[in-house]
């Protein structure tokens, strides 16, 4: 029997007037099965598929689906081979199952080439562990700023489940962060995600879609599936869209006022789980029911965290700073500039690194258009300390608090010298943010030395600035060794 592009071949010649023996020469074909085609004139498909014989393998089958349905879940090196699937027959349903090792062989083989078929293909019904995601845009108050933030939204068209989370913007690292919380969060990998185009994943041209190399090794270490829409197909992704505008109506307004946007997205996860209580449209069950039923169509969560962030190495100018993204403006250290630093591109912050790989500084990162500059004082402090002649138009000191400056201007240079070695340690020992406190708390008090600084910032670190400090060791028999009873004194 001959497949259809051989039998429109046989046709095609027929057409130019060739015979049976010539087609059949030419083709490498048998003469008689060559005539037999040439005389056929229908070639419509019959309208009743033959029923497929029955197998010994027919009772087995649903068990097989079940075991490679669960197969997904897993890392790829722990999924059934044929070979597993017949050994564990045999095992579980010793004197049941008869079956040779081949008819499995084909089975499997069939089974899995149906799947990578269909993986081919975006279906407008959602199949349970499949996702949507998108960014919407909306307003809050961060810090006490009203700014302009990118929301991911990542929905289970089966389940209608939807879960968001907030960024600057909307790049690789944004949606990677934000699909890695989520993963977390609800304990598993879907099997696909489809997005409406490349922002932040990669780059499009034409029908070609190029991912960046951070998403794609972000891809790699979950497991799962990408999809895009076709051009003009918004529809294809209703679901997500529809999420989008829902998150908005429900979770930004009123104006949300956030200490920072880490916090804030914590806060979302827990929204999305209070908000899955409510029914599906319709599907007569609550969300939170229908994504428990599809959680176990997740894929397992891998056993080593994927560390989001991309690095690169940049120049700096002559005070060590250097420029990303074309407008922004971060600072490194004075003692590296006119150099190279390697810099750590994070969803919410800019690291710089020294050589030996530890953290030099540490920047909050900027979106936008506007040109920005970001200095962290961190790094200025050591250098302050060896020259407090610079404090007067130090950066650091254009920063501060009024009531510091006008503190610290106050102070003689050797004192000036002190107190910046003190915030210089405390600053390496318990945070920039503890050192900081700690002088603040100093200068209120009206005991700004080294001694009352540093006493101030282990307080904080320790007990807090307002805790009550811990008991101690008992001291007693210090007590009685050395102070003597007044029996014993003459």
């Amino acid at each position: 029997m001959l497949h259809m592009n051989q039998i429109d071949q046989v046709k095609d010649l027929q057409r130019q007037g060739l015979g049976p023996c010539e087609i059949a020469e030419r083709l490498g074909i048998n003469r008689k099965t060559t005539a037999k085609y040439m005389k056929q004139e229908d070639f419509s498909a019959p309208a009743e598929l033959q029923a497929p014989l029955p197998s010994k393998l027919d009772p087995w089958k649903s068990i097989i689906d079940q075991w490679l349905a669960e197969d997904l879940k897993m890392r790829f090196k722990q999924r059934h081979t044929a070979m597993r699937i017949h050994t564990r027959l045999l095992e579980e349903h010793p004197g049941d199952y008869n079956c040779s090792y081949p008819l499995v062989q084909r089975y499997v083989k069939r089974r899995k080439a149906a799947r990578k078929e269909s993986e081919g293909f975006l279906e407008l019904v959602w199949s349970k562990g499949e996702a949507q995601a998108d960014f919407g845009e909306a307003e809050l108050i961060e810090a006490g700023i009203r700014r302009t933030v990118k929301y991911l939204a990542l929905t289970f068209p089966f389940s209608n489940a939807g879960f968001t989370q907030c960024f600057g913007g909307e790049t690789a690292e944004c949606v990677s962060q934000g699909l890695k919380d989520i993963f977390s969060h609800i304990g598993g990998v879907p099997a696909r995600i489809v997005f409406d185009n490349a922002t932040g994943v990669g780059r499009r041209v034409r029908d070609r879609v190029t991912l960046s190399q951070l998403f794609l090794r972000f891809k790699c270490h979950y497991g799962f599936a990408v999809s895009f829409c076709n051009p003009a197909s918004g529809h294809e992704k209703g679901n997500v869209e529809n999420k989008i505008g829902y998150a908005r109506r429900n979770f930004f307004v009123p104006l949300p006022v956030v200490d920072s946007l880490e916090a804030w997205n914590k806060e979302l996860l827990e929204k999305a789980a209070n908000d899955h209580e409510r029914p599906h449209y319709k599907k007569g069950q609550s969300i939170a029911e229908l994504f428990e039923e599809e959680r176990r169509s997740l894929g397992a969560l891998p056993a080593r965290s994927f560390n989001v962030e991309r690095f690169e190495r940049v120049p700096t100018d002559g005070y060590g700073k250097f420029c990303v993204d074309g407008k922004h403006w971060y600072s490194s250290a004075p003692e590296c500039g006119n150099s190279e630093v390697t810099v750590g591109l994070k969803a919410h912050e800019l690291v710089v690194y020294r050589s030996d790989g530890a953290p030099l500084s540490v920047h909050r990162r900027i979106y936008g258009d506007e040109r920005s500059d970001s200095c962290d004082y961190r790094t200025s402090l050591e250098t302050l300390m060896k020259k407090p002649g610079a404090w007067i138009n130090s950066a650091f000191r254009a920063g501060v608090e009024d009531t510091v400056r006008a503190a610290m201007d106050e102070l003689p240079k050797p004192d000036l010298r002190k107190v910046l070695k003190v915030l210089v340690k405390s600053s390496t020992t318990f945070g920039f943010d503890v050192a900081m406190t700690s002088l603040e708390e100093a200068i209120a008090r009206g005991r700004l030395d080294s001694f009352s600084l540093g006493a101030v910032a282990s307080r904080v670190a320790f007990d807090g600035l307002h805790g009550i400090p811990s008991e101690g060791p008992d001291l007693g028999a210090y007590d009685r060794a050395l102070i003597s009873s007044p029996e014993t004194v003459s």
